[in-house]
């Protein structure tokens, strides 16, 4: 847990700060039972009204002083542990942001959301807890034993006798505690992917109408997660009881013992109540002391878990060049690129690619599902980096690339489209933040997104469901492709961004993107060879590997898949 160390020091001051004013609380309630066995041995034994009256008031300005560094220290710890939490969520969240996608992946997303919240709360709380009521714990147990030994040290062996038994129950709680408290995270991670899984695919379940058997695989999970929660806790009840039964013996043995000391003469009424005082202070904090090392061990676990995420660490990579420092990107160039997802040649899903684009240059790239279309484009803007060869931006491999620069210089409309809740100006402008009104509209008319907008009541302000929810497909993929446009990029690339737009709207859309095309390296990936034979260069992938390039003419005489896929989308090719 060393990314705790950044914490530390940044609020350590603080903290000490808190620990101070807690030092005051604690001084104060330690003196209280001393104060009133004077009392009692001196004012009322003696029958001494003003000594009485003095030390009353002494215990009273006690208290108001000890409340008074118990307000700063709450308003402390509560301003401390709030900015800590708040840091350390953003931190984890950049942190997710910064992991490259083979990163990424190792973690489910569901335990990533549950990191976020769940584990960095349940740290956030162990911290507030230790500067208000934790630390409090060993300064209050310590004190009374020393308060203790010199009002009687013979009747202070009880507490000798007490203390090690109750640390002994402590550590076998921490010990049993730990493992229990991570299956409980990973049995939430199970029930909020569950919940994830749902909500995501809502429509599919209504379509089908497996509404029962979402409904149980809801229920189990949470079933799990409250069976393991129970375990848990009746595991940790069972130590309370324990420690509480131990402290409770001391405090008999202390009323026999003191009360035969008290006849004997040799200890004074006073003294055995401040002692059973003393007594009941350490019942307390050795009670509150085993619920801080449950806390511990839960934000342990919560923070090893946050620990897994935030000490991932990428590879040395050499310094990165600046593209801000070079001129657009001009050509792209594949050499002798293999790509695989485990890192093993012979489970490569791309092999020896080879091909160039230039500025001014639309690239159709067609094959099967499978055939490696969308991890090629993957590996420019360096979501993935090439197993072996290169890949080359105008010259420079992308992997001596600083990536943020590349990808301001690339503009992608992915498979899978994603809109934000907000207006669909603003999902339009996510590709370029300072575009005017007029850039968002020129981009919206090129992906004939335009006509539909403004069939809206609010138009280009009307504000869209989570996910775009209310809008069909082939319009969550024509703002996509404006959003994309909008970015006035080197670089676009379209996945297979038209699937849901009927013939002629793609075509308009296409037409619309050659006068762009002029202007930068526009690479097409489509099912549809109405998609791509337009363009100046056809790509044909298969398994992986490249078995035809050229134009539609060209693939129509020379690649068999080419004019298979032909014919099964117009019948027989004319001859």
């Amino acid at each position: 847990m060393r990314y705790l160390g950044k914490y530390v020091k940044k609020y350590y001051k603080f903290a000490l700060l808190g620990i101070f004013f807690l030092s005051i609380e604690v001084f104060c309630d330690l003196l209280q039972p001393t104060i009133m066995s004077k009392m009692v041995d001196h004012g009322i034994a003696n029958r001494d009204l003003r000594y009485v009256l003095v030390a009353g008031s002494v215990m009273l300005m006690m208290t108001g002083i000890g409340a008074v560094g118990a307000v700063i220290r709450n308003n402390i710890s509560s301003i401390v542990s709030q900015r800590f939490g708040t840091e350390l969520r953003l931190d984890l969240f950049r942190k997710i942001q910064s992991l490259s996608y083979e990163k990424a992946g190792k973690f489910d997303t569901a335990s990533l959301v549950t990191r976020l919240t769940n584990d960095v709360t349940q740290t956030q709380n162990f911290v507030n807890g230790l500067m208000r009521i934790f630390a409090k714990t060993p300064l209050i147990c310590i004190g009374s034993i020393v308060m203790a030994v010199s009002l009687d040290a013979k009747l202070s062996l009880i507490i000798a006798f007490i203390v090690p038994m109750v640390i002994a129950i402590i550590y076998l709680n921490t010990r049993i505690g730990y493992p229990l408290f991570q299956k409980v995270q990973r049995t939430l991670d199970h029930i909020n992917g569950v919940m994830r899984e749902y909500l995501s695919g809502v429509r599919v379940v209504k379509a089908f109408n497996r509404f029962d058997y979402e409904e149980n695989r809801f229920s189990e999970s949470n079933e799990r997660l409250m069976n393991t929660q129970t375990l848990t806790m009746r595991v940790m009840a069972v130590f309370s009881p324990i420690v509480m039964l131990i402290i409770n013996l001391g405090i008999i043995c202390v009323l026999w013992f003191g009360g035969i000391a008290v006849n004997n003469g040799s200890l004074e009424v006073g003294k055995t109540i401040a002692f059973i005082n003393y007594m009941t202070q350490l019942s307390s904090s050795l009670m509150m002391l085993s619920m801080v090392f449950t806390a511990f061990v839960r934000a342990r676990a919560s923070a090893e878990r946050i620990g897994e995420v935030m000490n991932v660490e990428e590879p040395v990579r050499p310094e990165q060049l600046d593209m801000h420092e070079h001129e657009h990107i001009t050509n792209i160039d594949f050499k002798n690129v293999s790509f695989s997802y485990t890192g093993k040649e012979n489970e490569a899903v791309l092999k020896q690619i080879n091909f160039s684009c230039r500025s001014g240059m639309t690239l159709g790239i067609i094959g099967s599902t499978g055939s490696g279309k969308s991890t090629l484009v993957n590996l420019i803007p360096r979501f993935y980096e090439a197993t072996t060869g290169g890949v080359y931006v105008s010259g420079l491999n992308v992997c001596e690339l600083d990536e943020q620069a590349l990808r301001c210089r690339i503009a992608m409309v992915p498979q899978q489209n994603t809109l934000f809740t907000g207006t669909i100006i603003d999902n339009i402008r996510w590709g370029n933040e300072h575009a005017t009104d007029a850039e968002v509209e020129q981009a919206a008319q090129i992906a004939q997104a335009h006509d539909f907008i403004m069939s809206f009541p609010d138009g280009y302000h009307t504000v869209l469901g989570q996910g775009g929810v209310n809008l069909s497909g082939g319009q969550k993929q024509r703002i996509s492709i404006a959003r994309a446009l909008v970015r006035q990029s080197d670089v676009l690339i379209l996945d297979d961004c038209t699937s849901a737009v009927d013939v002629i709207t793609e075509s308009k859309i296409l037409t619309g993107l050659r006068s762009r095309s002029k202007e930068l390296i526009c690479m097409i990936i489509a099912q549809r060879i109405t998609s791509v034979m337009g363009a100046d260069l056809i790509m044909v992938l298969d398994n992986g590997e490249i078995v035809g390039q050229g134009t539609h003419e060209e693939l129509l005489q020379s690649c068999s898949i080419y004019r298979d896929i032909y014919v099964s989308q117009f019948g027989e090719v004319a001859v």
